[in-house]
């Protein structure tokens, strides 16, 4: 009961209807990601499915809700900072060069980079970063500690204002819109939560005649870094187009000061045609086909408007990547949040009309709230002990080891059904109550939702 808040009988009724279950299917969100303890507890969920013989068969299994498309297809796509070895010695073959093999950052462990003076150069594509991410402040600092801060997107956000020493914006076509290059209209692909990928055509009129398709955008940088035929030649030479100089104190991209991917990129370049890239997106994915596991005969499977399905093991066959073939149960210790008296935890979620940090509004019509964000939802039964009145005007103050006080200001109490000692309350506005370095064990994933605070009259 203190780990779960759930009463004996609700756990009890709970497996007694997973003992009778023929198909489980377990789905989560954030909501069981973002703990310190998060690793661990999605073994037991997985614990859980193979007692039930539950993996491996139709209407059962795991199902994590990825939210969109470049969450799940990016890493498939090999945007990961642990890629395998398997995937990097597929990847020089193609290009005929050897792509590095040293670690990179997650997100947490950039911001710390950058932070530290470790990393100079920043370049988002999509998205809106300094609100995405945790200890906002602490974000914003590291931003601003860099030589250049570069932001691809198709909607102006908070991350455009927080820069490093000099900063670029380059607007991009949405998925939404129109992108016809020289090889004709083009298609790109999505891959969802059920590891299905399909086709994605943008029907709409660019917003502007000058829009660059993200592709471009790649394609050109990468001509100026490695030219035409794959030479690395001077940034920004013999195009009389903007360059990044190193007379602005950025560097050259490629130099060995820490600005770029270093000297080494000049000897050892990847084989594309980035021109031809750019044109015909086609030829990208003929480069995908013979890289990334699954997608062979990648346009012909295309071609099928539902679109197809990833191989999967433990679906396919029970097959799993381990040494002897078979699942593993893991032990797990109990871990869970302890919340002091007086004190609540609270949960960072979205409201009704949010596209992540990139578009939100004011309104949630999932919860009746309605014209403003900076509120917290807390049970009636807690807000009478604590003595706070509903729709009072309280700050939210964070309580962490490290004795740092961390502030959200001015939020709304907002009497809601949550569970009796726990509170809600929208993010991006929350995201500075968590510490940079409170992060789950394993996957590095900020713990956003289990952060201990306590309610404060709002500063005047």
């Amino acid at each position: 009961m203190r780990a779960s808040g759930l009463a004996e009988e609700q756990i009890r009724a709970t497996a007694a209807r997973l003992l009778t279950s023929k198909a489980t299917v377990v789905c989560w969100a954030m909501g069981l990601t973002q703990h310190k303890h998060s690793v661990a507890t999605l073994k037991d969920v997985v614990n859980l499915l193979l007692l039930q013989g539950n993996i491996g068969k139709p209407g059962a299994g795991v199902c994590p809700v990825r939210g969109h498309s470049n969450v799940q297809g990016d890493r498939t796509m090999g945007i990961f900072e642990r890629m395998p070895e398997s995937f990097h010695d597929a990847l020089d073959v193609e290009f005929a060069f050897a792509s590095p093999r040293k670690h990179g950052f997650d997100t947490v462990a950039a911001i710390a980079a950058m932070r530290d003076g470790r990393a100079k150069f920043f370049m988002g594509m999509g998205g809106n970063f300094v609100r995405a991410t945790p200890d906002s402040a602490v974000t914003e600092a590291a931003l601003a500690n860099t030589r250049l801060t570069v932001q691809v997107s198709t909607k102006l956000n908070k991350s455009h204002l927080v820069t490093g020493r000099r900063a670029l914006i380059l607007p991009t076509l949405g998925r939404t819109e129109r992108d016809r290059q020289a090889g004709g209209d083009q298609v790109v692909t999505v891959e969802d939560s059920m590891s299905a990928v399909h086709a994605s055509r943008g029907r709409l009129a660019p917003a502007a005649d000058t829009l660059l398709s993200e592709v471009a955008i790649v394609c050109r940088l990468a001509r100026r870094l490695f030219g035409d035929d794959g030479e690395m030649g001077p940034v920004g030479s013999g195009d009389g187009e903007t360059h990044l100089g190193s007379d602005d104190g950025v560097g050259p991209v490629g130099s060995d000061d820490g600005a770029g991917p270093g000297a080494g990129w000049g000897a050892n370049r990847p084989r594309a045609d980035w021109k031809a890239l750019e044109a015909d997106y086609a030829l990208i994915r003929r480069h995908i086909a013979a890289v990334v596991p699954g997608f062979a005969d990648y346009e012909r499977k295309l071609a099928n408007p539902s679109g197809f399905v990833l191989p999967h093991g433990p679906r396919d066959g029970r097959k799993f990547t381990t040494p002897s073939g078979k699942a593993i149960f893991t032990a797990n210790p109990l871990e869970y949040p302890e919340v002091p008296e007086g004190r609540l935890l609270l949960q960072t979620l979205r409201s009704h009309d949010q596209y992540n940090t990139t578009i939100y509004g004011k309104d949630d019509r999932y919860r009746g709230i309605y014209g403003g964000r900076r509120v917290v939802l807390v049970n009636r039964q807690d807000l009478e002990s604590l003595g706070i009145a509903d729709g009072a005007l309280v700050d939210l103050v964070s309580e962490w080891k490290d004795g740092v006080q961390r502030r959200a200001e001015g939020f709304r109490t907002v009497a809601y059904s949550t569970p009796v000692g726990c509170a809600a309350a929208y993010f991006p506005e929350t995201n500075v109550l968590v510490p940079l370095d409170s992060t789950a064990d394993t996957s590095g994933t900020p713990t956003s939702k289990s952060v201990v605070i306590r309610l404060e009259p709002a500063t005047p």
